[in-house]
C-alpha cells in the first residue's frame, strides 16, 4: 500500500522520517522523492545491501549517508538507533510489518512454504534459534501453544502430534518436510495452503520475537515524533493489528495525539490483483498532538 502509506505519512520537503522496516526501500524511495530525509532501519543485512543498490540505481540526486541513512538493527531499538544517527523529533515514522519479497523469494531463508529450503526463518542471521530448532526441540504442548496462539490454527493439536511422531526417526530440516506433515494432517477438503501459511507465520513470529518487538517499538516511535508528526503502521495478520489498534487507542487516551484512521485502511482490488500479498494488509495511522 505504498500510495496510501505515503499519503498518511504526509511527507514534507526537508522533513526527517524513519522507515523502521526498510525492506526493499520502496517507502523510503517515495519519501526521498518528495524531498524528505530518511533513516532506513532493517535487521536484515541482505535487505540493507539490496536497498542500497536500489537507491543508487533509482536516483543520483541523493547520497547514502546524507539524504538516506541506512542502519542495521531491530526496530524495537528505534529510540537508540534514532539518537545515534541524529533522527530525533522527526516528522514521521513508518512500519511495514510484512516479510519482504526478497526474503520470501529466496528459498534459502526458509520463509516461503511454496519453495523448498532450510527451516530457518530468521530475519537477522545472527539470531541463534531457527524454525528448525523449534520444530525439532519443543515439546508437543509447546508446539500446540505456538500454532494455536500465534497461527490461530485449529488443527494445531494434530499437526504438533505428527511433528513429534516424524522427528523420532528423522530430523525435520526443510520447508518441504514440514509442508508434507501439515498436508498429511489436514482434511483434503480444507485449504492446506492457508494452514501452511498459519504454521509458518507462528514459527516466524517466535523465531524473531515479532510481537514483543512491536509492543516495545511503537511507544518509542511515538516519543520520537514532533508535534503533528505521523506514525503509520501496515500489519498483515490479526495479532499485529490488535497490538497496533490497542497502542494507538492508548496513545489517544493519554492525550498524546489522535488516531486518524477510525477503521483500518485496506488494499484496493487493483493493488491486490497486482500484488496478492497485499490482500491481508491493514494500515493504521496516528498523529501526535
Amino acid at each position: 500500500m505504498p500510495e496510501e502509506s505515503i499519503g498518511f505519512l504526509n511527507v514534507k520537503a526537508a522533513g526527517m522520517y524513519i522507515d523502521a522496516t526498510l525492506g526493499g526501500g520502496g517507502h523510503s524511495l517515495k519519501i526521498l522523492n518528495k524531498g524528505g530525509r530518511v533513516l532506513g532501519i532493517d535487521v536484515d543485512q541482505e535487505a540493507l545491501d539490496e536497498a542500497k543498490k536500489t537507491f543508487e540505481i533509482q536516483n543520483s540526486n541523493f547520497k547514502i549517508g546524507k539524504e538516506i541513512v541506512l542502519a542495521k538493527g531491530n526496530f524495537r531499538n528505534i529510540a537508540t538507533i534514532a539518537e545515534e544517527y541524529g533522527f530525533k523529533n522527526v516528522a514521521g515514522i513508518i512500519f511495514d510489518l510484512g516479510v519482504s519479497s526478497h526474503q520470501i523469494d529466496d528459498p534459502n531463508r526458509g520463509f516461503s512454504f511454496s519453495k523448498e529450503g532450510p527451516l530457518d526463518m530468521r530475519m537477522d542471521s545472527n539470531l541463534s534459534v531457527t524454525a528448525k530448532d523449534l520444530v525439532n526441540g519443543l515439546h508437543r504442548n509447546e508446539l500446540i501453544e505456538i500454532f494455536s496462539r500465534f497461527g490461530e490454527e485449529r488443527f494445531a493439536h494434530g499437526i504438533a502430534t505428527e511433528i513429534v511422531k516424524v522427528r523420532k526417526d528423522n530430523t525435520i530440516k526443510t520447508t518441504k518436510q514440514l509442508i508434507e506433515i501439515i498436508e498429511s494432517v489436514m482434511p483434503a477438503k480444507l485449504n492446506r495452503t492457508a494452514a501452511a501459511a498459519r504454521i509458518f507465520q507462528s514459527l516466524r513470529i517466535i523465531v524473531n520475537d515479532e510481537l514483543h518487538s512491536l509492543e516495545e517499538a511503537l511507544p518509542a516511535a511515538c516519543s520520537l515524533l514532533q508535534s503533528k508528526g505521523r506514525l503509520v503502521v501496515i500489519s498483515f495478520h490479526s495479532l499485529e493489528d490488535r497490538i497496533v489498534k490497542h497502542l494507538f487507542s492508548d496513545f489517544e487516551r493519554k492525550s498524546l495525539g489522535v488516531v486518524i484512521t477510525h477503521q483500518p485502511v485496506l488494499a484496493t482490488e487493483v493493488e491486490i490483483s497486482a500484488n496478492v500479498r497485499s490482500r491481508s494488509a491493514k494500515l493504521r495511522a496516528f498523529e501526535k498532538k
